[in-house]
């Protein structure tokens, strides 16, 4: 489609063209008209959710900032609600909203005057579920609205904030962000985000937040929580997998209307590059490289994990046996009698000083599951997965080729670790002779991925653990004799185990401690006998989860445990 100009103008040059191949001699002069300068677009629309309760006192100030915002009101659509009141709110918004309508694009007014108060309730400034549930309704609802009106921001601001910079909504949309809050001031140092959060969704003081707070430091910062005030982009495509309610399938923490949304907020992170549903892609073939059974253990309710890994085994042309994790939260201390299981005397994890976890058993019991099916069906050696793992590049190609090495050299293996988190890093891992990229395994951490024979099932489950039990990673390095504490190693004997690592390892955690998207199993569930005390502990300190420290020099892997090797193709393949 052409605006008149550009039809014009074609049109000029057209006839320019025709004098010329004509050969007419005499000049010909045309005069075009200077290009007309567009109009400006308009503003994105907006749409602010108002959910108001009890807030007479503030509402006056409140609607007042609203209506001195700098931005077009004929853009501008009002979502308001307001229940549960015992004060004056209703009439005050609906007063307001008599006038705002003529304002502003779009007014929706949802009152309800009965009941005044939630039945479960102690009084108006009380949080009983209920009122969590309605209030996480409410602004599903404004979120729905909002997207049926086409609106292209929605901003919720509580009643009782106060945006006093008429710039605000242009200056949040300058940062250009899917969800940014302001800063909002108070008289203390509470304001509306967070800079940490423990696994179970709660606050964790952080020394970045007081910087930002007092504005010693400028700027957009990326947090893991805001609440209260804050602007969400909804051109943006991960915004479709944003809800208040319901809460999203995997969630697990308290239920808290600002914990449900950051935790959905974290979810919505879509990173699949999926292909053209255009093209047409053929299947590729699926083998287990040489293993009896690849073994992929996943928590029924982690769907996403569980999709993301079968994609990526697809992808990757690998066949894998679904194995149905033990849920950690589902276990009773019924359940765990029956099973004859007992934390080993003394067990305390080395960096939260918490005992063992319901989520841990539940680890413990799903490697076990992998064992003894391999018992059972005479399976010589299979390949274990974790649901939480990302694959290295030419990761199949790199395991074929190690596993080709080790039955050349007729390697007495049990376990070859392929993917974990090398603990002792300042004492060397020994080459294995005659195989590329394979050392003799030191204290580890991680249980991410490992390829086990049929005789090294059998040793780890002829110790049985049950009755002394600790967090599989830990129970491993004790059956191959290299746990640093010898207590924890007293209880077990034979410790025979033989085992080994991929060296430069081939699989990774998809998240480690405080990244964005973290969320740990085994360290949010209740302690192992009492299914009422959960595991809030906070994990500044914690490591078991954080990246691998640098090797230092002295422990970088060699030949003799002494001095790293020179041929460079133990880097790489």
């Amino acid at each position: 489609m052409l605006d008149a100009g550009a039809v014009r103008f074609s049109v000029l040059r057209a006839l320019v063209t025709a004098l010329l191949l004509y050969g007419l001699s005499d000049t010909v002069t045309l005069e075009l008209e200077p290009t007309r300068q567009e109009s400006p677009l308009m503003k994105p629309k907006v749409m602010i959710a108002i959910l108001a309760r009890n807030a007479a006192h503030s509402l006056p100030y409140y609607l007042g900032c609203l209506e001195r915002l700098d931005y077009p009101k004929d853009r501008i659509a009002i979502w308001s609600a307001t229940d549960h009141n015992v004060d004056n709110t209703t009439a005050m918004l609906r007063e307001w909203l008599k006038v705002a309508q003529t304002r502003y694009h779009y007014v929706e007014w949802r009152p309800m005057e009965e009941p005044r108060a939630y039945t479960d309730e102690w009084g108006p400034k009380h949080w009983p579920p209920s009122r969590f549930i309605h209030v996480l309704k409410l602004r599903q609802a404004a979120l729905k609205a909002a997207r049926q009106r086409w609106a292209d921001y929605i901003l919720f601001v509580d009643s009782d904030n106060l945006l006093t910079n008429p710039r605000v909504l242009e200056l949040l949309m300058a940062e250009n962000r899917t969800l940014v809050a302001p800063m909002l001031e108070s008289q203390f140092l509470y304001s509306n985000f967070w800079c940490g959060i423990t696994p179970q969704g709660y606050y964790k003081r952080t020394p970045d937040y007081q910087p930002i707070r007092e504005w010693k430091r400028l700027g957009c910062f990326s947090v893991p929580m805001i609440h209260s005030t804050f602007l969400l982009d909804l051109r943006r495509s991960s915004t479709r997998e944003l809800a208040f309610y319901p809460p999203h399938p995997d969630y697990s923490w308290a239920f808290d209307d600002i914990m449900v949304f950051a935790f959905s907020a974290h979810q919505a992170v879509n990173h699949r590059i999926e292909p053209s549903e255009l093209v047409f892609i053929p299947t590729k073939p699926q083998d287990t490289m040489g293993f009896d059974e690849i073994f992929l253990i996943n928590l029924k309710r982690r769907v996403d994990r569980r999709r993301r890994m079968l994609n990526s085994l697809a992808a990757l042309g690998l066949e894998a046996t679904l194995i149905n994790a033990v849920d950690g939260k589902a276990l009773n201390s019924s359940q765990l009698r029956t099973l004859g299981i007992d934390m080993m005397p003394d067990y305390r994890d080395p960096y939260s000083g918490r005992v063992l976890t319901r989520g841990e058993i539940g680890c413990f019991l799903s490697h076990h599951a992998t064992w003894t099916q391999m018992v059972e069906r005479d399976l010589q050696r299979v390949l274990v997965l974790e649901d939480d793992v990302r694959f290295e590049p030419l990761f199949k190609k790199r395991v074929q080729l190690i596993m080709e090495d080790v039955d050349k050299i007729q390697l007495d293996w049990d376990l070859i670790y392929v993917g974990r988190k090398r603990m002792q890093a300042a004492q060397a891992e020994m080459w294995v002779e005659g195989v590329d990229n394979l050392v003799e395994a030191g204290y580890s951490y991680w249980t991410l991925g490992y390829a086990l024979t049929l005789r090294g099932a059998r040793k780890l489950l002829s110790a049985q653990a049950f009755s002394r039990m600790l967090p599989v990673d830990e129970f491993l390095p004790i059956m191959f004799n290299k746990h640093p504490n010898t207590a924890y190693m007293s209880h077990f004997d034979p410790r025979d185990l033989r085992a080994f690592s991929v060296e430069p390892l081939l699989l990774y955690p998809t998240h480690y401690t405080g990244e964005p998207g973290y969320f740990s199993d085994t360290e949010t569930s209740t302690i192992w006998d009492d299914e009422h005390i959960t595991t809030d502990w906070n994990q500044t300190h914690t490591q078991k989860m954080s990246p691998q420290e640098s090797i230092r020099p002295i422990g970088q892997t060699s030949v003799t445990g002494d001095t790293a090797p020179s041929a460079a193709s133990r880097d790489e393949l």
